[in-house]
C-alpha cells in the first residue's frame, strides 16, 4: 500500500487519544513507555494510514490494540486489521480485562510477538 501523508485532523485526533487514554491503555502504557518492556520501543496512539493504532512497535511491525466489549465480533475491526496487515503490520488484540487482570501475561505475549516475527495473532 502506498504511503499516505498524515492529515492535520488525524494528528489532532491522535493527540486527543493520547490525552484521553482508557484505564487499560494507561496501565499498559506504563509498562511500554521509555523502553521499559524488555528494551522495546513503542509509540502510543500513532496514525497509520487512515487509522490510529493504540500502540505500535515499528521495528517489529507490531500493533497492539486494547479493545472493549464494543469490539466483539466487529466487522470494522476485521477490515481495519486487513488494511493494517496489507501495510505489513501484525495486529495483536487484547481485551481491556486482559490488561487489568493479567498485565504480566499481556506483556509476556507482547515480548514473544516482538521477538518472533512468524507468530500470528489469534484474533
Amino acid at each position: 500500500m502506498p504511503h499516505q501523508p498524515i492529515t492535520k485532523a488525524k494528528r489532532s485526533f491522535a493527540r486527543t487519544l493520547r490525552r484521553e487514554m482508557t484505564e487499560s491503555e494507561h496501565k499498559l502504557w506504563q509498562e511500554l513507555r521509555d523502553r521499559r518492556l524488555d528494551g522495546i520501543k513503542f509509540r502510543r496512539q500513532t496514525p497509520i494510514g487512515k487509522y490510529v493504532a493504540d500502540f505500535v512497535c515499528l521495528e517489529a511491525r507490531l500493533i497492539v490494540e486494547i479493545d472493549g466489549s464494543q469490539h466483539a465480533d466487529s466487522a470494522s475491526d476485521e477490515i481495519r486489521g486487513a488494511e493494517l496487515k496489507a501495510r505489513g503490520f501484525r495486529v495483536l488484540r487484547f481485551w481491556n480485562d486482559d490488561v487489568l487482570k493479567d498485565l504480566d501475561g499481556v506483556c509476556d505475549t507482547i515480548i514473544a510477538y516482538v521477538k518472533d516475527a512468524l507468530l500470528q495473532p489469534w484474533r
